[in-house]
């Protein structure tokens, strides 16, 4: 492969200081579990961290800090089923920092999914050995990995032992500020000889009971193989390994394919867990047939979700697409077609690491809209993990003293509200109480993904049976959590913090929350007026049912109709939307001062407390807050909105609030970016594709200095390719058509990409002059296609073309 290739990142020589980095960027996945791209022979170490994670697989333990016990359900780090280690000449086995590195590259073919190493190394007896390593985890067959080494005497000839292994030894340790809390969450449970090839091992996760099995398959090809005594098991604590010695002659390759089973007790359709791993072995081919299945299900994969585009600079679109193609890359390693079959969300950091504990937040608002019009059949079953836990989320209303469904800020295994009640401070080492879930704005966001998503697809039976539920339940919370101030005869919500995060209270406050959050109450009258809508459209029959099973009165309903047109939002300046009330009464705050003395102050927050001083007594934001309104919303909707609540709404409020805020940003979270690029993408293009670029290198050069390692930004890589998928060419589905108002910025001349809507497979092409929309052979019915004012219907097998900037 090329390294300038699109479809290749590639990494060379090793670099001890970027190896957290490049492990967590070479992930291997398939929405069922994900190893990260540690060197086969490491272990967990200052340089190496080889985690594997199930999706999903949570446990719960309890650590005890300043008198407090404090309990967390993490995302387990599982037995490392990659160790492969060697030894030359019975000496000691392979270590990069015992030998000498005449090179070492590391290539991720994008493409299929599939990470290749190269090493050629001397040892201190001038022995040169070259070392090539190819890897996979299958997205044809969700419980099977594999890895292919051959090693290659370049001068010597002598015996070689090689180790295949399963480790168990391991702990979550993967964020250092996690490292004093309970991390060992596995108990070995059994770990033997299979038969020849084949070693196994079988863990649980000590609280949950979840039982992992994993079995390795190792077979050589060496014509030299020494008798079958050479061939060993070895057994220690926690870890099975199978042993091959061989006679090794110079320039003749050694190979060795490993191939590996994952089950776990909680997989569909299997008797036990151990079984199927057996079974899946037996059954499966060698490495290179398992290869090709695996590279035809990403063919299929990047047919529905590549984005193509022309950049003005060769160099810089080769750069920029092979970032658009490992961030697809990853979130299709994170929610597959497997996906489909599982009881799982999404995870903020990807099933690539241990940071926020693998736990659900609001990210899937940024990765719906790629999935949605590509492959909505994830999304379905994404969302179908909100409803498996709606019931928890009006336990935990119930518990607020609120109705309805209140769900959480943090979401693991079963749907209770997993955020810290305090978290450490690395800049100052002190453990501070953490707010953040009061952020019910998550709420908002799920039911919006509802909306979005049956929007795309039509999908009336998932809104009648699932989606229609949830959205009257989370209405029910806002209108339970709204209050009448009789003075202004309008509803407020109090006590809540917006998506900025930076402020979580009054300054000087003793009690934590913000009152009347633009964002919040903006939402809660939208998703109030969306409910009773979505209910309105349901059949009779159904409507019935639903207004019987949750008691909802035409009394209830009418006063929703009623909050949704007043609530209550704050505005100061000529017009500006303030963030909450009392936002224009905080100082601004020393931006270039701070510059000057930190140099980096993405994290604002955490130098404010080593400071003792607090973001909640400034105008300084972590990230995007008002301006998601802007993100979600076009400006008709925004103005209906308004107008509902009240409010005369002048669009050029719009640029105004998107100006004024726009100062007082630190970025300190990498969804930030991207929203910026999006609001600015027609009002000042050259700044929103600059800001596009800089949201595209937010995971690949860790711009926050070292998260990324910890963890891909799931929602930070799909809002920055969504900004390209719908961004720039304004697609929008609105009611019944699909709309388009493109605004290419002057680096791109075309984008391409392959969407579903309503049934259709459609082309989409856009370039300065022209919209090309071509629906490929179906029996869907057709649709309809706007640009501007202009609408066009579209019937299967036809295309249309439609000129830019002419009536």
């Amino acid at each position: 492969m090329s390294r300038d290739d699109a479809w290749v990142l590639h990494y060379e020589g090793f670099d001890p200081e970027q190896q957290a980095l490049r492990e967590a960027l070479t992930t291997t996945g398939n929405g069922y579990f994900a190893s990260r791209g540690a060197v086969p022979e490491a272990v967990a170490d200052d340089v190496h961290y080889p985690g594997t994670y199930l999706a999903g697989g949570y446990n719960r333990l309890t650590t005890e800090i300043s008198g407090k016990e404090i309990e967390n359900e993490d995302l387990v780090n599982l037995p490392n089923w990659l160790f492969l280690s060697f030894r030359i000449a019975s000496g000691d086995w392979f270590s990069l920092s015992d030998v000498e590195v005449l090179e070492h590259t590391q290539s991720f073919d994008l493409r299929g999914a599939v990470l290749e190493r190269r090493l050629h190394f001397r040892t201190e007896d001038r022995r040169e050995t070259v070392l090539e390593q190819r890897r996979f985890v299958s997205m044809d067959e969700p419980h099977l990995a594999a890895l292919k080494t051959v090693i290659t005497p370049v001068n010597w000839n002598g015996d070689i032992e090689v180790r295949s292994g399963l480790d168990g030894r391991v702990i979550n340790d993967g964020v250092a500020r996690y490292r004093k809390l309970a991390s060992r969450h596995l108990e070995v449970l059994d770990a033997e000889e299979i038969d020849e090839e084949t070693v196994g091992l079988r863990v649980a996760m000590n609280q949950s009971r979840v039982h992992v099995v994993l079995a390795a398959r190792t077979r050589s090809d060496a014509p030299g193989d020494l008798p079958t005594a050479r061939r060993r098991t070895v057994e220690e604590d926690g870890f099975v390994a199978l042993d091959l010695g061989a006679e090794a002659s110079e320039q003749q390759p050694l190979r060795i394919e490993k191939v590996v089973a994952f089950t776990t007790s909680r997989d569909n359709a299997i008797s036990e867990c151990g079984l199927e791993a057996r079974k899946l072995l037996e059954r499966a081919g060698d490495f290179e047939s398992l290869l090709a299945n695996h590279r035809r299900s990403w063919d299929h994969l990047w047919r529905r979700f590549n984005v193509k585009f022309e950049h003005a600079e060769n160099g810089e679109g080769r750069r920029t697409g092979m970032i658009v193609h490992l961030y697809l890359l990853h979130i299709l390693q994170t929610v597959s077609p497997h996906t489909m079959d599982m009881d799982v969300g999404v995870p903020s950091r990807g099933w690539h690491g241990e940071a926020y504990r693998g736990h659900i937040f609001w990210d899937e608002i940024f990765v719906f809209p790629l999935l949605n019009l590509r492959l909505p059949e994830i999304t379905r079953s994404l969302l179908m993990y909100r409803y498996r836990r709606l019931d928890e989320a009006r336990a935990n209303a119930s518990r607020a003293g609120y109705r309805g469904a209140m769900y959480p800020w943090q979401s693991g295994s079963d749907g209770r509200e997993e955020s810290q009640h305090i978290h450490l401070n690395p800049k100052s080492g002190r453990w501070i109480p953490d707010n953040s879930n009061l952020q019910r704005h998550v709420n908002s966001a799920i039911a919006h993904n509802v909306i979005q998503y049956a929007r795309v697809t039509g999908d009336e039976e998932f809104m009648s049976f699932f989606g229609a539920e949830m959205l009257l339940e989370i209405a029910r919370f806002w209108a339970s959590i709204a209050t009448y101030n009789p003075e202004l005869d309008r509803y407020e919500i109090l006590g809540v913090m917006g998506p900025d995060e930076y402020h979580d209270g009054y300054p000087d406050s003793d009690s934590p929350g913000l009152d009347n959050n633009a964002y919040t109450n903006v939402m809660a009258a939208w998703v109030l007026d969306r409910a009773l809508a979505v209910l309105e459209s349901l059949s009779e029959v159904r409507r019935r049912e639903l207004c019987e099973r949750l008691e909802l009165s035409d009394e209830e309903l009418e006063e929703w109709r009623t909050i949704s047109r007043r609530l209550r939002v704050v505005f100061h300046g000529e017009g500006i939307i303030s963030q909450f009330e009392g936002y224009d009464d905080l100082e601004e705050f020393d931006w270039e001062g701070y510059r000057e003395k930190y140099g980096d102050i993405q994290r604002l927050d955490r130098i404010l407390e080593a400071e003792d001083d607090t973001p909640n007594r400034y105008k300084a934001s972590k990230q995007a807050d008002v301006l998601m309104l802007f993100y979600l919303f076009s400006a008709e909707e925004l103005e209906r909105i308004f107008t509902q609540l009240g409010y005369d709404f002048d669009p050029e409020v719009i640029p105004r609030t998107i100006d004024y805020y726009l100062h007082r940003t630190s970025h300190g979270s990498t969804l930030s970016r991207v929203v910026h690029s999006w609001v600015l993408a027609r009002s000042d293009r050259e700044r929103s594709w600059h800001l596009c670029r800089e949201a595209l290198k937010s995971d690949i050069e860790d711009i926050q200095g070292g998260t990324t390692p910890e963890g891909i930004h799931l929602g930070a890589m799909a809002g920055s390719v969504d900004m390209l998928s719908r961004g720039y060419t304004g697609l929008e589905p609105r009611e019944e058509t699909l709309r388009f108002n493109p605004c290419l910025p002057d680096e791109l001349a075309r984008l391409h990409q392959h969407i579903h809507y309503r049934g259709h497979a459609l082309e989409v092409d856009v370039t300065r002059e022209a919209l090309t929309v071509e629906a490929l052979p179906s029996n869907s019915p057709p649709i309809k296609i706007a640009l501007d004012d202009r609408v066009i219907e579209l019937e299967a097998g036809s295309k249309v073309e439609i000129s830019i900037g002419e009536d």
